[in-house]
């Protein structure tokens, strides 16, 4: 299976689609002693685009290097095979999973030309992945939960995607390529309209922009914050591997830390709010009031509105 795994991640490095391994539960591999240390330190920037480490932040260790994913194999024997959406890799994903009505709702989503036909994979839990082409990296697709309707998942920007021929850890059945050989189409435009975030303004880099392109002068309007990008990936991060004990506790934190970045201009106090409250989906929390009041008291404790 690692053989296949590797000719696969190959063959997706060629269409220009970073890859990177996760665990053999469908999570990102843990982090090792440095990262978890400069993650749980207040006073240590530690930006997970430009870490050095082979397998720490997720998606944030996907490649285009053959050399450096022969090493995470190495690193990470069994693992499950993952690819990064968004800018990078040019690819919005819409997940369905048929078991929490996703099968009415992309029925729904093709009678209303949301969804044409495109390359697309059979996930191991029965589901699908509609693979899209992503509008570019001036336009941010966030990844969410449900805002397609019941069942539906976008996987975008700040996500990920297991890819064929990994094994589900529940099921035991591989995902598989639906259409091999098929293009990636062009997403219609009620759909980009339906996930798109408003566009960014132009002095504040998507983070699929690498950091080494970043300025080390403050931004405009960043109130003397070198790199408020980088600040806010570090909260995001923060959050991704926040213990089910502690979660609304670091994630008042967090918001404290979203607001004083909102403070200095980088970020409107919404957009800071949707990052945070985005992160938060993507690992997987439960979101409920005490979520949106962990976020809130965090602004207010910043006297940040809005």
């Amino acid at each position: 299976m690692t053989h296949n795994l590797m000719g696969a991640a190959q063959a997706y490095i060629a269409l220009g689609w970073p890859v990177f391994l996760l665990g053999r539960t469908k999570r990102p591999v843990a982090l090792c002693h440095d990262c978890a240390r400069a993650r749980d330190s207040p006073d240590v920037v530690h930006d997970p685009e430009s870490c050095p480490c082979l397998t720490c932040h997720g998606f944030y260790a996907a490649t285009l290097d053959p050399k450096r994913l022969k090493r995470m194999f190495e690193a990470v024997p069994g693992g499950m095979l993952a690819i990064r959406t968004g800018a990078p890799s040019r690819l919005v994903v819409v997940d369905v999973d048929p078991a929490a009505g996703g099968g009415a709702s992309l029925v729904s989503l093709i009678e209303r030309g949301l969804c044409p036909p495109t390359r697309f994979v059979r996930t191991g839990s029965g589901g699908l992945h509609l693979y899209y082409r992503h509008p570019g990296p001036t336009v941010r697709v966030p990844c969410s939960a449900g805002v397609l309707g019941p069942g539906i998942d976008v996987r975008g920007d700040g996500g990920y995607i297991v890819a064929p021929p990994s094994i589900h850890p529940r099921t035991g059945r591989p995902y598989t390529c639906g259409t091999p050989g098929a293009q990636v189409e062009e997403m219609a435009s009620p759909l980009l309209t339906a996930v798109t975030a408003p566009p960014r303004s132009t002095n504040l880099p998507d983070r699929a922009v690498p950091a080494t392109a970043w300025t080390t002068s403050p931004a405009p309007g960043s109130g003397g914050i070198a790199h408020p990008e980088r600040l806010m990936a570090v909260l995001v991060d923060r959050i991704h591997w926040a213990p089910h004990g502690r979660r609304r506790t670091i994630l008042y934190g967090c918001a404290r830390g979203g607001a004083r970045i909102a403070a200095t201009g980088a970020y409107t106090p919404r957009q800071a709010r949707e990052v945070l409250l985005a992160a938060c989906e993507r690992a997987g929390w439960d979101i409920n009031s005490g979520t949106l009041a962990a976020i809130d008291g965090g602004f207010r404790a910043e006297g940040v509105t809005g």
